[in-house]
């Protein structure tokens, strides 16, 4: 590996700094689940090459909100989920194409795919194929419904797997048709959790010396999201529809915000005590979550009538959390983005880009008191941008041979 290739991180911190520097990963993903995995892998200090298809590239580039006037590439979805890594555009029909993957294997400890099942075993760059070049390779496979099944060859998004999962059915609450959900959170949690799989197997192979095959699979990702419901049913419960009792949305003064009066058994009695009502901590319609649940419209309306009495939201949430009481206003996006809270924790930080000078994205969800986290560079600008970079610096390709692959079609640069 040389680091040196590598974008410097914003401040200049270096990228040896990081706890996965020197670890060298193989992306052959798209879309969202795949390139938010990587991103955290690169956040960390891997150096993730992203094999792109020649010309048009990850599909998220012509995505909505584009960055630069007369392009099609530069989204803003693209650049969020893929700074800090190196664009390698690699034509994986082309016959010569398997042989670079293949030198690329020798010299990655990681390669991460979220195509349909059976997709990379055809190109002969599967889990198994691969790892005949190097045993230690760890190999994750991110797929909609995971990689054995009756459904394994089902294409995926967030929306129909949230559909299948039960989230939509049970988002509904008690409304008479389901409605579309806003949230990718299917591709998140798989993301996510292929992260934390592929930490896990580093470390294994720290200890064993041998690579392993990771199956992600974004059904049971989403299924494991629901903290409740399953759970109830799995052992007999009958289960009833939303909303969740306990959870409430108040408007005051024009403006809405959310408390909670469940989730520990402080939260009602809090909560009747700062209304003036301690009574009905005790009140048998309200004692237990049970009856709170079963007598809901009592509980907003004692809630509601109370809130009522503020002038503003600012007030209510005041007087909630000197109460102890779990609550937030709720925030537009653009609130949520100049937020003072986030702004110190450097929630929205900015990366490089050729034509806007700076781009703004979302931050790694964590931070290391050992060193720095977060983007460590700007997103590839071109589909292929550093296809010569890898091949002769990672690979050691004379440029004889680079060219020669140029010519041949099996890679591309920008023109």
């Amino acid at each position: 590996m040389n680091p040196s290739s590598l974008p410097s991180p914003p401040g200049g911190e270096g990228a040896t700094a990081r706890p996965l520097a020197g670890v060298t990963v193989l992306d052959f993903s798209r879309v969202l689940a795949g390139p938010y995995c990587t991103r955290l892998l690169a956040d960390l200090g891997a150096r993730v090459i992203k094999v792109e298809r020649p010309g048009v590239g990850d599909e998220m580039r012509q995505s909505p909100e584009q960055l630069e006037p007369g392009r099609d590439d530069q989204s803003t979805y693209f650049v969020r989920f893929n700074a800090g890594k190196q664009s390698l555009a690699l034509d994986l029909t082309h016959p010569l194409a398997r042989g670079v993957v293949e030198d690329l294997a020798r010299v990655s400890d990681v390669v991460v795919e979220n195509f349909l099942p059976g997709v990379m075993l055809k190109l002969g760059l599967d889990y198994e194929s691969l790892s005949r070049i190097r045993p230690d390779l760890i190999y994750c496979s991110i797929s909609g419904y995971g990689q054995t099944g009756p459904l394994r060859d089902w294409p995926a998004f967030a929306h129909t797997i949230a559909a299948m999962a039960g989230i939509t059915h049970l988002e509904a609450n008690q409304d008479a048709a389901p409605h579309v959900g806003y949230f990718q959170t299917a591709d998140v949690l798989a993301a996510t959790h292929a992260f934390g799989a592929i930490l896990a197997a580093l470390y294994q192979r720290s200890r064993t010396g041998r690579g392993t095959h990771i199956d992600v699979s974004m059904l049971e990702c989403l299924i494991a999201t629901e903290d409740m419901y399953f759970g109830g049913v799995l052992n007999g419960w009958p289960g009833t529809p939303g909303p969740r009792a306990g959870l409430m949305i108040c408007q005051v003064g024009g403006q809405f915000l959310a408390l909670q009066v469940v989730g520990g058994a402080q939260f009602w009695p809090r909560l009747t005590a700062l209304i003036g009502r301690p009574e009905l901590a005790s009140d048998p319609r309200f004692a237990t979550r049970e009856a709170r649940r079963q007598n809901r419209a009592e509980v907003e309306k004692i809630v509601n009538d109370w809130i009522s009495r503020f002038a503003t939201a600012e007030e209510a949430l005041a007087a909630l959390r000197a109460g102890r009481v779990p609550c937030a206003p709720i925030l537009t996006p653009e609130e949520v983005i100049a937020h003072p809270h986030l702004a110190e924790r450097n929630v929205f930080p900015a990366v490089e880009h050729p034509a806007r000078g700076a781009v703004r994205i979302v931050n790694t969800p964590f931070r290391l008191s050992s060193g720095p986290v977060g983007p460590r560079g700007e997103a590839p600008y071109r589909p292929g941008e550093h296809s010569r970079t890898v091949l002769s610096e990672l690979l050691g390709y004379t440029p004889e041979r680079v060219e020669r692959l140029i010519r041949t079609g099996a890679v591309a640069v920008p023109a």
